[in-house]
């Protein structure tokens, strides 16, 4: 039986470890050949409905690279049809909803999730890689109100979420009943996620980015301080993570997570200096694996040391991986990284 690796754990929970941990945002699937094998097959609600393939999609990586932590291999978008959003995933586009929320009626017509009935297929997934066939943890995921939200009302991807603003702005009412909506279901399907066996979380509000400070703090902060507070019973470590957010660091810090994920537009030392406590997750921009290997080990270095000189740091990818990332390069890097943050 192969000794389980629960380095990342201490980690997440700011205890002290002999390397720094790894593991990379979407590396199930992406650059890998057999992943894109599957894919020519089979859609990627299509893969997420078949336990035994999901696993192996989860797991691979694990094997090829050699990281710290499983990812589960699902969409932030998987819960929400159970609540009665018709979403599709379209390649090059991304997740497409033919009836956006325009009002409080519509919100009201959402319905809640029974993670037993509703994905048994997720929870399958999860207890047949956690029981059966890893030696590290798995991450379980959800996305974050904000973000489904902006789905949800824009029908689909957004350079600038004006009409999920707008109605945020223009209709307190519906923008509140639908982050309470979206919160229950959070909590739900991730308690779901831990029971089945998920020993971390990460908690993907990618677009919140979008919304300055005040906003912020009138809008997200208290459904973000009611998700995180309700999971704290179930003590596995908490992850939040936006894209663009940085100016949001000190907010994250204050809620009741473990982890803070950071993307490339701040650095570890940046948001130490501005007294965030948590463990810090990152923050590799993606865009350096396509740079010469030189290039990439002197960026990693620098991210490394600045993660040792306070407690704690996972080691992450700014974003996540992107199809033109070779395997190769991400199992030289865990390799690397792993080598040389050795205490």
């Amino acid at each position: 039986m192969t000794r389980f690796n629960d380095t990342i754990l201490k980690a997440f929970r700011g205890e002290e470890t002999d390397y720094t941990p790894v593991w990379y945002m979407r590396q199930a699937g992406r650059s890998q050949k057999e992943y894109r094998e599957l894919k020519e097959k089979y859609s990627l609600f299509e893969i997420t409905h078949q336990p035994e393939l999901c696993a192996y999609v989860t797991r691979l990586p694990v094997e090829m690279y050699d990281v710290d932590a499983a990812v589960l291999y699902k969409d932030i978008m998987s819960p929400l049809p159970a609540i009665g959003v018709d979403v599709e995933i379209k390649s090059g586009v991304g997740p497409v909803i033919d009836n956006p929320i325009t009002s409080l009626r519509d919100v009201e017509k959402l319905g809640s999730i029974d993670p037993e009935s509703d994905v048994p297929y997720v929870l399958d997934t999860i207890r047949l890689l956690t029981q059966e066939q890893l030696s590290v943890p798995l991450i379980g995921f959800s996305g974050a109100p904000f973000t489904l939200a902006s789905y949800m009302i824009e029908g689909g991807p957004s350079k600038n979420y004006h009409k999920t603003k707008a109605l945020m702005y223009s209709d307190h009412k519906a923008w509140f009943t639908l982050m309470d909506k979206l919160a229950d279901m959070t909590i739900t399907y991730v308690e779901a996620q831990v029971k089945a066996g998920a020993q971390a979380i990460q908690i993907f509000d990618s677009w919140v980015g979008a919304l300055n400070i005040a906003d912020y703090r009138t809008f997200i902060k208290p459904v973000m301080n009611r998700i995180f507070s309700a999971l704290r019973d179930y003590n596995v470590p908490l992850i939040i993570f936006g894209v663009g957010a940085s100016h949001l660091i000190k907010e994250w810090n204050d809620l009741p997570v473990d982890v803070i994920g950071l993307d490339w537009r701040m650095s570890i030392a940046e948001a130490r200096q501005l007294d965030v406590t948590k463990a810090l997750q990152g923050n590799l921009d993606p865009a350096f694996l396509m740079s010469d290997w030189e290039v990439i080990e002197e960026k990693t270095k620098q991210i490394i040391d600045e993660g040792k000189a306070h407690p704690s740091h996972i080691f992450n990818l700014g974003h996540g991986v992107t199809p033109e990332i070779s395997p190769e390069r991400l199992k030289k890097l865990t390799a690397f990284i792993h080598e040389y943050s050795k205490r």
